[in-house]
């Protein structure tokens, strides 16, 4: 078939295609198909696709699988895709994506996530992140993730990043952070907090700090705490 040839199937006959059939499909004609016939794919097809085939599409191809052939995709299918590609896909092609595909994203490809894309992500997909991958996320995105997706965070997530990366996170986010995730804090990253961002602390997280947490606030930090926060210290913090 020529590509001319490809780009004339009916959606219908897409769909109709085995995989075996796709598959012996050469990326070039791949290619060809348009963005309706992408989202034509069902989710067998999807789940049966060879990864050069998907790194063969374009970004509105990308955009245009359907959750379920995005959900259908392995680790190393998400592996052949480029940046541009992981870029294009929706925010509800984001939530399909599995978590083991998540896991196994390079950090290349988590920084290249839109701020709508971090936003998006289920807290299952979050708690699917290594440390390593962590880092990689921008101060922007950062700031994107939602006061839920914050709260849902392990505290291994939360000293896997950067202090510059904790450093950005808004008031609405530090206030979102439990008492658990406080007590669990690095030293390094509670130092890091502006005078803006601390009294946004619940005074449940303060009563949470140990001793060397706050032994670790600056004498710039201190005064900006609430009369109620330096009543929820504890007496071993003091």
């Amino acid at each position: 078939l020529t590509t001319a040839q490809v780009a004339a199937l009916t959606t219908a006959q897409v769909a109709s295609l085995g995989s075996a059939d796709l598959n012996a499909l050469s990326t070039y004609q791949f290619a060809a198909l348009a963005s309706s016939q992408v989202a034509a794919l069902t989710t067998a097809q999807a789940a049966g696709l060879e990864s050069a085939d998907l790194a063969a599409l374009g970004t509105a191809q990308v955009a245009a699988l359907s959750t379920g052939g995005i959900a259908a995709l392995d680790s190393a299918d998400f592996e052949a895709l480029s940046t541009a590609q992981l870029a294009a896909l929706t925010t509800a092609q984001v939530v399909a994506i599995a978590t083991a595909a998540v896991a196994a994203l390079a950090t290349a490809d988590i920084a290249a996530l839109t701020t709508a894309q971090a936003a998006a992500l289920l807290t299952s997909q979050l708690g699917a992140l290594t440390s390593a991958q962590f880092p990689a996320l921008t101060s922007a995105q950062v700031q994107a993730l939602t006061t839920a997706q914050v709260a849902s965070l392990a505290t291994d997530d939360l000293n896997a990043l950067a202090t510059g990366q904790f450093a950005v996170l808004t008031t609405a986010q530090v206030a979102a952070l439990t008492s658990t995730q406080a007590a669990g804090l690095e030293t390094a990253d509670l130092a890091a907090l502006t005078t803006a961002q601390l009294p946004a602390l619940a005074t449940t997280s303060v009563a949470a700090l140990g001793a060397d947490q706050a032994a670790a606030l600056t004498t710039a930090q201190v005064p900006a705490l609430t009369t109620a926060q330096l009543g929820a210290l504890t007496s071993d913090a003091l």
